[in-house]
C-alpha cells in the first residue's frame, strides 16, 4: 500500500512529534508536509516551561506521561546533544491534599518523605509536607523542536511562515487554501494548532469539541541558580518554581485565572495584576525570591473539558485529526499524543480501504 501524504499544520514540539513519529514509523515511503504560520517552535513551545514530571491526573495520562517519559530518555540516549536536563525535584504539598497529590505520581517517580528543603531561600510552611519526587526533567523545547526539525527536513518537508487559510474534507482527500495564494492536497491532515483553536480555516470544526484558551504566565527570577538546586513543585498551587541552570536563572510559573484569550492579541508582555498575583504565590514560600520576579513570559494553551489532551477525528472519514489542547502539559506529553495520533491515522487508513 502506498504511504498516505500527510500534511501536518503547526510546528509546536507537537506538530514536529507527529512529524517524526510518521517518519519513524515508515522512514522510506513517508510523505510528510509540515506548515506553520511562523517558524519551528515559534508559538507556546518557544514559552514553554519544557518539565516533566511522572504525573497525571486520569489513568490515560498517567500512562501518557510514562511513555512520554521513556520516549525522552531514549531520544537523549541516542542524541545527547539535544537541550533535555535531568532535574531532581521536590514536592510541597500539605497534609490535608497529601494523598491524593501522592497518588498522581507513578511508581517510578518513588516519592520518598524529606524533612528539609535543600535550597535554604525556600521555607517550609507548617501545615505542608515535602518530598522526593524522581524521572523530573526540564528541555528547551524551542530548542529541541529546531533540533528535531533540522533531523527530520532529510525526508519531511517544512513549509515556514506559510498562513492556512481553508481546510476541507472530501472523498478523495483535504484540501488546504494557503495564504500564498496555492492549494495543496493531502490524503490526510493533522491539525495541531496549540492555543489558535479559533482561526477560521478550521473554527467550524474546532468549536464543537468545547476547547478553551487560558493565558500562561511565568516569572524570571533574577537570582542565579547552581547545579544543586531541585525543581520545586507547590502542588497546592498548582505552581513550580524551576533553576533554568542553563539560561542563569529560576522560573516561577503560577496558574493565571484568564480565560479565552486571544494568542495573536498577548503583545503587552506582563501586566501589573500578573505581577503581583505571581509574587503573592510566592511570597508565602519565598519572599526573597518573590520581590526578584522582575520580568517573564507571557502567552497562552488550549485547554480540554476533561482535562486530557484531545486527539481526535474532526471528519466522518477521519481525514483531519485534531492533536492538542493538553492543559499546559504539551511538551510532557507530546510523544503520546503524537503516537495516539499517529495510530488514529492509521485505524482510519485502514476504515477507508475496508470500505
Amino acid at each position: 500500500m502506498t504511504a498516505p501524504f500527510t500534511t501536518v499544520i503547526g510546528a509546536g514540539i507537537i506538530g514536529t512529534l507527529v512529524a517524526y513519529e510518521l517518519a519513524s514509523r515508515a522512514p522510506q515511503t513517508a510523505t510528510v508536509t509540515v506548515l506553520d504560520r511562523d517558524g519551528v517552535g515559534s508559538g507556546a513551545s518557544r514559552r514553554s516551561a519544557g518539565l516533566h514530571l511522572l504525573r497525571g491526573g486520569t489513568e490515560r495520562v498517567r500512562e501518557m506521561s510514562r511513555y512520554s517519559g521513556e520516549f525522552y530518555r531514549k531520544l537523549v540516549e541516542n542524541q545527547p546533544f539535544l537541550p533535555i536536563y535531568p532535574l531532581p525535584e521536590t514536592t510541597v504539598v500539605s497534609h490535608r491534599g497529601q494523598a491524593e497529590a501522592l497518588a498522581a505520581y507513578l511508581p517510578q517517580a518513588d516519592p520518598v518523605r524529606l524533612s528539609t528543603l535543600p535550597n535554604p531561600r525556600i521555607r517550609l510552611p507548617e501545615s505542608a509536607g515535602l518530598w522526593r519526587i524522581d524521572g523530573c526533567h526540564q528541555a528547551d523545547v524551542y530548542g529541541l523542536s529546531v533540533a528535531l526539525a533540522r533531523e527530520l527536513r532529510r525526508g519531511v518537508r517544512y513549509r515556514e511562515g506559510v498562513r492556512v487559510t481553508g481546510l476541507e474534507s472530501g472523498e478523495d482527500g483535504v484540501r488546504i487554501r494557503l495564504g500564498t495564494g496555492e492549494r495543496l492536497h493531502a490524503d490526510q491532515v493533522v491539525l495541531a494548532p496549540g492555543p489558535w483553536l479559533h482561526a477560521p480555516a478550521w473554527r467550524d470544526l474546532v468549536t464543537p469539541l468545547g476547547m478553551r484558551v487560558k493565558k500562561i504566565v511565568a516569572l524570571h527570577v533574577e537570582q542565579v541558580p547552581s547545579e544543586r538546586d531541585r525543581a520545586i513543585i507547590l502542588s497546592d498551587e498548582d505552581a513550580f518554581l524551576i533553576p533554568l541552570v542553563h539560561r542563569g536563572h529560576w522560573l516561577f510559573s503560577y496558574t493565571c485565572p484568564e480565560w479565552d484569550v486571544d494568542p495573536d492579541a498577548l503583545h503587552d508582555g506582563l501586566s501589573a495584576a500578573n505581577l503581583e498575583q505571581a509574587r503573592q504565590c510566592l511570597r508565602e514560600y519565598s519572599p526573597s525570591l518573590a520581590e526578584d520576579c522582575t520580568s517573564g513570559r507571557v502567552f497562552c494553551d488550549a485547554y480540554s473539558k476533561n482535562a486530557e489532551p484531545q486527539v481526535t477525528r474532526l471528519d466522518e472519514a477521519g481525514r483531519i485529526v485534531f492533536a492538542g489542547a493538553a492543559n499546559g502539559s504539551g511538551y510532557r506529553l507530546a510523544p503520546a499524543i503524537a503516537a495516539e495520533t499517529v495510530e488514529l491515522l492509521q485505524l482510519s487508513v485502514e476504515v477507508r480501504s475496508a470500505g
